[in-house]
């Protein structure tokens, strides 16, 4: 095997931790996430929903108008806020 150029091992220094930390944002909407009720976990305008013994991020309502079909406005256990849930 040909041994490493300077060059190349120095931009594996720089890419992988790049692709970690790129990897490793806030929960986007549907994704899962570990604190039910947080709204700082998920992305901007989404809160941690709990369903069914797991946790997604579920963007936050008003009213059923706020929600796409399919999916209810909801509350959210330990908050006095509601979530978009599937219906």
């Amino acid at each position: 095997m040909p041994p490493f150029r300077r060059g190349a091992l120095a931009s594996a220094f720089v890419f992988v931790p790049l692709l970690l930390v790129t990897a490793c944002g806030d929960p986007e909407l549907g994704e899962e996430c570990d604190d039910p009720g947080s709204s700082i976990e998920c992305e901007h305008g989404a809160i941690c929903t709990s369903e069914h013994g797991r946790a997604f991020c579920r963007a936050r309502c008003v009213e059923q108008e706020d929600c796409p079909p399919a999916y209810a406005c909801n509350g959210v256990s330990g908050t006095n806020l509601k979530s978009c849930q599937p219906g």
